[in-house]
């Protein structure tokens, strides 16, 4: 067995409902009922739900007009981000008090490197459940949490006692663990991807192992070889700090359908301004543009262009989503424009190898946790 192979004790803590658990914090007179952050309109859209209004079936993503079809006692809350940023800080803040190596993937969750850590603490269980019960005492919210060898299985783990609890996948239970893992529960495998796989015979972990890593590349193409290896423990992603930001964009909602390109430029002329802002902000720059369109049916189409020069400039950032929008017939009214900017100067050419993928986990399994 080589040394250099990754030897990790990872935690993903993922806030219970933050945006709504914020408001019912802050607002007293709301605990214990349904309520939605986000718009209660025929435009709106549910940003977060409590687990109240999730009885109900409503969920984050859903329009504010169906939300109130499932649950006509729901209570919609306009969101404030400043204070769900504020409230962030505080909590990794607390995270820091561990280790240094925190990577967060939104406001209300991120992967933790305890392998080494700030507290000389030899077991990950014990330090998440003591990161959860500071940031209920200090905070005032609860968290959940999963704790493995590496991200992909935390992040699945911590999904599993929510709210408010947390589960570990010890070394020894890894493959057993994603054996009898639901395929739909696996970590990048969407809708589609599920429905794909069960049209293959593909439901569990275990039949997931079964297929050859041939099979899986011929039927899913660059992801095969990724399910290949999550599902053997297979997954030596660090914990990074400092995530390198692969895109950046803004969009906007209108109130009413907009059904001519000409009354669609000057909303595209705001939101290219708004990426703009936020690029200079950045001090980043990008190659490509990419135009979002959703149609009053919901269904989404996008349409990119990539440059040969990095850009952050308005006046081109809209010249190029003009060009993108007049690229093809439109086939509907429109609800929603975006512009997003990617291939990015801050990204780098660097690829992470890994040797003897295969090695990687018996030696997790001899690892204390």
């Amino acid at each position: 067995m080589q040394n250099d192979l990754p030897i990790r004790k990872i935690i993903h803590v993922d806030m219970d409902a933050f945006y709504a658990s914020v408001e019912q914090m802050d607002n007293p007179e709301l605990k214990g009922k349904p309520i939605a952050v986000g718009g209660s309109s025929k435009r709106g859209v549910v940003s977060a739900a409590s687990y109240e209004a999730r009885t109900f079936g409503v969920r984050s993503a859903m329009s504010g007009v169906k939300a109130r079809r499932l649950c006509p006692e729901l209570i919609f809350v306009r969101p404030r981000f400043n204070r769900y940023h504020e409230i962030s800080k505080k909590i990794r803040k607390i995270f820091h008090d561990y280790t240094d190596l925190v990577e967060p993937l939104s406001l209300d969750e991120a992967y933790l490197d305890v392998t080494q850590n700030k507290k000389g603490h030899p077991s990950a269980t014990l330090i998440a459940k003591d990161i959860r019960q500071r940031i209920f005492n200090e905070v005032g919210l609860t968290a959940s949490a999963g704790i493995s060898i590496n991200k992909f299985i935390a992040k699945v783990a911590s999904d599993y006692n929510k709210p408010n609890g947390q589960k570990t996948v010890n070394p020894e239970e890894v493959l057993e663990f994603l054996e009898a893992l639901d395929i739909r529960k696996f970590y990048g495998v969407g809708k589609v991807t599920a429905e794909k796989m069960y049209q293959k015979g593909i439901f569990t972990g275990k039949d997931l192992k079964a297929k050859s890593l041939e099979y899986l590349d011929a039927h899913f193409g660059k992801s095969g070889r990724y399910y290949y290896y999550v599902v053997r423990g297979i997954h030596n992603s660090e914990v990074k700090p400092n995530r390198t930001r692969k895109s950046l964009a803004a969009e906007r909602t209108f109130s009413e359908n907009l059904s001519s390109e000409v009354f669609m430029l000057e909303k595209l002329d705001h939101i290219a301004e708004e990426v703009a802002r936020r690029l200079n902000k950045s001090s980043v720059a990008g190659k490509t543009v990419t135009l979002k369109i959703k149609y009053s049916d919901f269904t989404l189409q996008t349409r990119s262009k990539t440059l040969p020069y990095f850009i952050s400039d308005k006046s081109i950032i809209l010249e190029t989503a003009k060009d993108l929008l007049y690229q093809d017939k439109l086939s509907n009214s429109v609800r929603l424009l975006g512009i997003s900017l990617s291939n990015l100067n801050t990204e780098t050419s660097k690829k992470s190898t890994v040797k003897t993928p295969e090695k990687a986990v018996s030696v997790q399994l001899q690892f204390e946790f």
